[in-house]
């Protein structure tokens, strides 16, 4: 073992050989160094920041902030996942996030045609028009966002269970030796 190694899992007693596991969720290399699938952590970040949304909207009093709110949660969770299959900077014309959304994550399809409807209602009330907005439409839009999160999320979870069979391997069968 490594002085790291040492620092990170605690040293063994003389005379004891110990193994250490990587933490629940960690990533290991072949080499033995820790890691994330690419994107994983801005991936994350921008779930954050949905829930940040998302809790804003239910805090909300006001439909229109709520929708508001509401929306970009949707618009978080579809950068999460568009950044951890890297596909959050395509270059080329200018499009949206759910253009690219509909491109690169086809099994959303369904929420991508919802989010990209309702940016509509959005720009509607950021230019002053109020009235395409009432209590039972932001809360359908919160509704929605909080079921768009979930899906991304678990895509999300399936996408890094995928990038690391070894450590999953690993941690069932110390469930079975337990």
């Amino acid at each position: 073992m490594t002085t790291a190694t040492h620092e990170r899992y605690g040293s063994a007693p003389a005379g004891r050989l110990v193994l250490a596991y990587p933490a629940p969720g960690a990533v290991v290399r072949a080499d033995g160094s820790d890691a994330e699938p690419p994107g994983v952590r801005a991936a994350g970040r921008l779930l954050e920041r949905c829930d940040a949304e998302i809790l804003a909207a239910q805090l909300s009093s006001d439909p229109a902030d709520t929708f508001l709110h509401a929306h970009f949660a949707a618009l978080r969770a579809a950068g999460a996942i568009l950044e951890a299959r890297g596909r959050a900077k395509v270059r080329g014309r200018g499009r949206n996030v759910w253009q690219l959304a509909g491109e690169f994550v086809p099994e959303l399809a369904e929420w991508v045609q919802v989010f990209a409807r309702s940016a509509r209602v959005r720009a509607a009330i950021e230019a002053g028009d109020l009235s395409s907005v009432d209590a039972a439409v932001a809360e359908q839009a919160l509704a929605a966002a909080e079921d768009f999160r979930d899906a991304v999320a678990v895509r999300l979870a399936d996408a890094v269970a995928a990038a690391r069979p070894a450590v999953l391997a690993l941690g069932r069968a110390r469930g079975a030796a337990a």
